[in-house]
């Protein structure tokens, strides 16, 4: 029956199973056989939306939050914290420009839209923070669809930088009493630790390192060394895709922590603009 299933000779079968004995043993004992959470992806409308600043507040010096209102809101839908939308302004030569940004709130009765803009960099999207103030007009698109992840997880671990935040505080907030959270979060000084209120058991650990040295992943992944991840832990990771690319590989195969039960996005790549990257 062995020899049947494999379709080879029962020595090759055996001979396999030794060479991939080593990778066994580095699996954490505890992730063994537990299966990956799932994940619903829904598919929205897809549709523009014409939107006007109603406040601009710096939440901190790098971080400008922009709450948007418009009748366009009324059915607007994100069911995940990490939806993405496209941001669409004017570029320097009038061509439009997009920039994908997190919906970090949103309220359909009250028709209003929160975004946050991380101060990084001096794109057009950027630019358009800094200029914002109450009555500037803005148009969206999106989000496409939205990836939601069982209800069932009650353990995270989050990890990412400045540009993650928007998410990771939204997956804070909206979480219930049950739900055990570790925030590991890169910023560049405790000026830019940002506070959040929730129900959930919250932990947060804040790595202070300069704006230069956000392509480094060495500091996130040595705050990690010292975390103990249980089982059934959904470990997200967002920053720029270097990082988010080391950080996953240090998971899988130093700590052997199951793929399935990493959700890893590359949210800025260093040198390119309006580029991402999903590793899964």
């Amino acid at each position: 029956m062995i020899e049947r299933l494999c379709g080879f000779d029962l020595r090759d079968c055996v001979l396999r199973i030794e060479l991939y004995e080593p990778l066994k043993d580095k699996m954490d004992t505890n992730a063994k056989d537990i299966s990956a959470p799932e994940i619903e992806r829904v598919r929205h409308e897809l549709r523009r939306r014409s939107l006007v600043a109603e406040s601009v507040t710096d939440i901190t010096p790098g971080m400008r939050r922009v709450v948007l209102t418009g009748e366009d809101l009324a059915d607007f839908v994100s069911l995940a914290p990490d939806d993405h939308i496209k941001v669409i302004v004017s570029g320097a030569n009038g061509e439009e420009e997009r920039r994908d940004y997190t919906p970090r709130r949103y309220d359909n009765a009250a028709r209003s839209l929160t975004i946050d803009f991380a101060l990084h960099e001096a794109g057009p999207v950027t630019q358009w923070a800094i200029d914002a103030k109450p009555g500037t007009t803005l148009e969206i698109g999106g989000p496409r669809g939205s990836a939601v992840i069982s209800d069932k997880v009650r353990r995270w671990l989050l990890v990412g930088d400045e540009t993650a935040l928007p998410a990771i505080g939204r997956r804070v907030e909206e979480s219930g009493e049950g739900t055990v959270i570790t925030l590991l979060g890169a910023v560049a000084g405790p000026q830019e630790q940002q506070s959040f209120e929730t129900a959930a058991d919250l932990t947060t650990r804040w790595i202070h390192r300069p704006l230069d040295a956000a392509t480094d992943a060495a500091p996130l992944i040595a705050a990690l060394s010292g975390i103990d991840i249980a089982p059934q832990t959904l470990v997200w990771v967002a920053a720029e895709a270097s990082v988010v690319r080391a950080i996953r590989a240090y998971l899988t195969e130093e700590r052997g922590y199951p793929l399935g039960w990493i959700k890893a996005s590359g949210y800025w790549v260093k040198g390119k603009a309006d580029t991402t990257e999903k590793f899964g």
